[in-house]
């Protein structure tokens, strides 16, 4: 019997590729070429699989032209390239790589809120300049970090993760704010308390958004949003861009009406809005919180073992469709 051919629409690790090749006829894409819609769907033909890495957009007009393909595997725990409604509608399923880069991400979490609080990177480029002559008392003076309130909007997995990081290992008061309040034990384990958001946003000292992207969630932290912070505070998006008015928090950054923020999303990226890019209060990242190599070819596998599985088993591992197997 002829073997099911799949489509790796960016470029990944070698041996992932490679191990996708017992199973089926690949077309990788070695050379990262970032190809346009009509492109993506020439591809696509004859596939019934694609390994994506978050950047393709997988909706009813695509499905409709590639009428053979029955899975789509994100190397990326969120899926907001996803529709979801069309691809279920379509009986075409999909999966996601969570919990193999929660651990990693929260990690990144509290070195973007550090580098952030504590002005790394303006320091830096200071030093660069040459323009550091002596040693000052008021060099640079950044927030406390240690002992300070941390409010955490969304939390799942990384936002736990984060939490036991910020209450345990820097002594933090955390609060937080999510659709639904978490068990007491998880509250307790994380050492966080629960509040709506206007008082996380009056009380945090850092911000920090670890919430999936949503119509719902658009714009979460907007002009309006940072107007209620505190001018001392320090926002961080560790989640998603189009959660945070980027043209808003450029304008509150440059009027000082925050202190700072740090950011590894962004809207539309790899574009960057031009005003964060001539504020010097602000740490940027391109999107690089799970960019270790571990957690990196963990997910990658992972997307990996979802497609293998589905065609041998039928059983893939973390659906996020799941109704389509039945």
């Amino acid at each position: 019997m002829s073997r099911p051919a799949v489509l790796v629409a960016r470029a990944v690790f070698p041996e992932v590729v490679e191990r996708l090749a017992t199973h089926f006829e690949v077309e990788a894409n070695p050379d990262d070429v970032i190809w346009s819609r009509a492109e993506l769907i020439a591809h696509l033909q004859g596939k019934a699989g694609m390994l994506t890495t978050g950047s393709e957009r997988i909706d009813a007009d695509l499905l409709a032209a590639c009428p053979g393909l029955r899975i789509v595997a994100n190397m990326a725990v969120g899926y907001n390239n996803f529709d979801v409604a069309a691809m279920t509608a379509a009986g075409v399923l999909g999966t996601n790589a969570p919990d193999v880069l929660t651990e990693t991400t929260a990690d990144f979490g509290m070195a973007l809120l550090l580098a952030t609080a504590r002005r790394v990177c303006e320091s830096e480029h200071f030093l660069r300049a040459g323009l550091w002559k002596n040693w000052r008392y008021d060099l640079f003076l950044g927030a406390e970090v240690h002992g300070s309130t941390l409010g955490i909007i969304g939390m799942g997995r990384i936002g736990q993760a984060v939490a036991r990081r910020a209450a345990l290992g820097f002594g933090m008061r955390v609060l937080y704010h999510n659709r639904s309040r978490l068990a007491g034990e998880i509250e307790a384990a994380c050492g966080a308390r629960y509040v709506e958001k206007d008082e996380l946003l009056r009380t945090a000292d850092h911000v920090m958004l670890v919430l999936p992207y949503s119509a719902e969630s658009h714009h979460t932290i907007g002009a309006e949003e940072l107007a209620r912070m505190k001018p001392t505070a320090t926002l961080i998006n560790l989640a998603r861009g189009g959660i945070v008015d980027d043209a808003a928090l450029a304008r509150a950054l440059r009027e000082r009406r925050i202190a700072a923020a740090g950011l590894d999303v962004f809207e539309g990226e790899p574009r960057v809005h031009p005003d964060l890019l001539t504020v010097p209060n602000v740490v940027l990242t391109p999107h690089i919180a799970s960019a270790t190599r571990g957690t990196r070819l963990a997910m990658a596998n992972l997307a990996a073992d979802n497609l293998i599985d589905f065609f041998t088993t039928g059983r893939p591992r973390t659906p996020v469709n799941p109704q389509v197997l039945r």
